[in-house]
């Protein structure tokens, strides 16, 4: 599958703006922590563009969320370690998370959202004007975008990493594509 195709399936299952937005940076941040890690940056950007592909469908039944997609991406011929990520990053279905791949998915998918929480409170809204250093700051605030789920993003230290580097590699990921996220 390449990114072209992913994108086409993407669209044809997401209308909600921000949402695709969402899945943009976590497509960015997999390809970061790829690179990081010597992987696959293809298939690791693909997993994260497609891991809500069925939530404008799920969104109020978390139960079938990601399994859905995990359906939808097997059918559509995707390789099965995208498949097992993506079901496997909604924590709901207890789902083992084996592969680097799975781990890194599940802990970058609410990343995304506390980088971008932190660039709308700065005066500029832009990741340009915000640094590691001020996401670990509202990281460690309980009230600051609290649907982006705390232990899951520490959960990075699943895939050998310190809340400092995910976040750093994180946030200069969704720099790299902060004009598509408008940002």
């Amino acid at each position: 599958m390449n990114r072209e195709e992913a994108l086409k399936h993407v669209k044809e299952n997401i209308k909600n703006k921000n949402l695709l937005k969402h899945m943009y940076a976590t497509e960015a941040v997999m390809m970061g922590l790829a690179k990081r890690f010597g992987e696959d940056i293809n298939q690791w950007g693909i997993a994260g563009l497609v891991h809500d592909i069925d939530y404008d469908t799920t969104a109020d039944d978390p139960e079938r969320h990601s399994l859905v997609g995990g359906d939808m991406l097997k059918n559509l011929g995707y390789d099965e370690e995208i498949v097992h990520a993506v079901k496997a990053h909604n924590e709901v279905h207890g789902l083992e998370r084996k592969s680097l791949m799975d781990k890194a998915l599940f802990c970058t998918d609410p990343l995304t959202g506390l980088i971008v929480a932190s660039a709308l409170i700065s005066p500029e809204k832009k990741l340009y004007a915000i640094d590691t250093q001020f996401i670990i700051n509202r990281f460690h605030e309980k009230t600051f975008a609290k649907g982006a789920n705390r232990e899951q993003i520490k959960a990075c230290s699943h895939i050998g990493l310190t809340l400092e580097e995910f976040i750093g590699i994180g946030l200069e990921a969704m720099r790299q594509i902060n004009v598509v996220l408008g940002l």
